[in-house]
């Protein structure tokens, strides 16, 4: 924030007032450091797992 602010003005703020909202509708996930570095975005890891999750179910046959 920048220091022109005036926070005196600010009342009735509640931290974290939508978090529980936020829990329902969304579900982040946090990338490691090292694995983010090879994501550029949401998008190319969706793909990745897409592609991920098609040679789990290729590979995966059930037990006689």
């Amino acid at each position: 924030m920048l220091f022109e602010y005036d926070l005196s003005k600010l009342k009735g703020g509640v931290r974290g007032k939508y978090s529980q909202r936020l829990k329902r509708v969304a579900n982040l996930v946090l990338l490691s450091p090292d694995v983010a570095r090879y994501f550029r975005d949401e998008k190319s890891v969706n793909a990745a797992l897409r592609s991920l999750i098609g040679i789990a179910k290729t590979r995966v046959r059930p037990a006689p």
